[in-house]
Parts: C-alpha cells; structure tokens; sequence
C-alpha cells in the first residue's frame, strides 16, 4: 500500500472518485445490455446497432430520434435498481460508507453508494446542482454526482452532446470541485483504463490542476486496477496520476481487498 495515501487517508485527505466497476460488484447491468436496449427500442439488430458507434454516439442517436431520454431513462432506473439487490452484500461499498471519505464524487446515475450510507447510519448530502451545494447541512458527508442522478433527468449525462458539456467543466459542480481537490489526493476506483472517455476526464482534470498557476501545487493522484497496463500507466503518470495495480485477476475482489487495506490500515 502506498504510504503517502495511507497518510493521506488517515487525515481524511482523500477525494475519492466513484466509477462505474464499483455498482458492478453488485450485478447492475453491463452497458452491452443498455445497447441492447437502445437497439431493441430503435428496431435495430443489436450487434449491428453496436458497429454504428461507441455507447455515446449511439445514445445521441437515440435522443435525436426520440426526442429525449426519458423512456431510457426511467427503464435504466428500474434494471439499476432491482429491489433483488443487497446493497448489505458488498463489502467495496461499506468499506466506502464506512471509510474516512469526506466527499465523494461519483460518474454513476445509481443511488447504490446513498443506500449504503443509509444502511451503515451515515449522514450525507447529496449533491446534483447548484440548489443542493446551498441546501447541504453542516457536518455531513457528501457524495457529488458529478454525471447527474436517475431523480433528476436534466442532469443526466448519457448522450454524446451531454457528456462533451459536461466536460467543459464551467457548472458549479466545477466551481465546488477546484474547491474540494485543493490540499487533497484524489483516488479513482471503478475506472476502466481502456476508456477513452475515462482518460479525457484524467486529462480534463489535469488540465483543471495546471490552471492554478505556479502557486498550487498539484494534489497527489492515484487510480486503482486490477490489472497492470504499463502503457496506459505512463500516460496518466505525465499527467500525474500514479496507478495502484492487485495481483489478484478478479476485478471485484481486487478493489474489495484494495479498500480492506486503506480503511483497515
């Protein structure tokens, strides 16, 4: 385990980022079959519909076509939210809960990380736009969702034209983030380094961090994976994020046995 993120941990210095390899772990269902439906809705042979682009491109399609995003929307929320589902079952989101996290910021539409604050008794506020940065009460974890929240289907970034704005970084989201990262390390989970749209989000903070001026010093980044991808690796460490690797094949279980040593540690 990194020493310097452990120090960092302890003192409550971390922000974490929250991706989509951690509402994995509990079965929600993979983007392929979000394609699925997006070409069943359309009329389209899925594994053709899957060549015409990636899930963005494909999503804007959808949007144009059907004047929005709404039916997919609330079908997403129904399958993301199976009553089935045990959030108690997963050990990555209680060490979550329960781990000295401050703030959270998070790229998932699911209310997963909220449910495990409410079943391990955590205060949070969370946080969609700029009403809820005013509303939040004192002492309070917070957990961002940074892609907006299936309550709110305005906020949800899913098609290609959402998810560019978003990255524009100029909403008060923005504005609270260049606030929350300063004196702190940022810790990525549930990021996949194959995606290019997960390395523009590293690259689009990095710039974020640049910005600040002679003055700031960069906070301390890191990104857990299961596996090792020494090229992937030397491109986020130009752009200062350092990738912390598991000797173990299972993805859920190397992020599961990852937390166990930070919050444990």
């Amino acid at each position: 385990m990194n020493a310097q993120l452990v120090e960092d941990y302890k003192k409550g210095k971390i922000l974490l980022f929250v991706g989509a390899g951690v509402s994995a772990n509990l079965g929600l269902p993979t983007w392929g079959k979000l394609i699925n439906r997006l070409a069943s809705e359309l009329g389209y042979d899925p594994d053709v519909f899957k060549t015409y682009g990636d899930f963005l491109a494909l999503a804007e399609y959808y949007r144009i076509k059907k004047g929005g995003l709404g039916s997919l929307r609330s079908w997403m929320d129904r399958e993301w939210h199976d009553p089935r589902i045990d959030v108690s079952s997963s050990d990555i989101h209680k060490y979550i809960a329960t781990g000295i996290f401050p703030v959270i910021y998070t790229t998932n539409y699911d209310n997963w990380i909220e449910k495990s604050y409410e079943y391990y008794k955590v205060e949070y506020n969370k946080i969609v736009n700029v009403s809820d940065i005013s509303n939040c009460l004192p002492n309070r974890r917070e957990i961002v969702k940074f892609h907006g929240d299936f309550s709110n289907d305005s906020s949800i970034v899913l098609s290609e034209t959402s998810y560019y704005h978003r990255l524009q970084f100029e909403t008060p989201l923005d504005i609270k983030l260049r606030a929350d990262i300063l004196g702190k390390s940022v810790l990525f989970i549930g990021y996949s380094l194959q995606d290019i749209n997960t390395r523009y989000l590293f690259y689009k903070l990095s710039n974020l961090w640049d910005n600040y001026g002679s003055g700031f010093v960069k906070p301390q980044s890191y990104l857990f994976s299961s596996k090792s991808n020494p090229i992937q690796e030397t491109v986020l460490k130009q752009w200062g994020i350092q990738t912390i690797t598991s000797q173990i094949d299972e993805p859920g279980e190397a992020l599961r046995n990852f937390l166990h040593e930070l919050v444990n540690s």
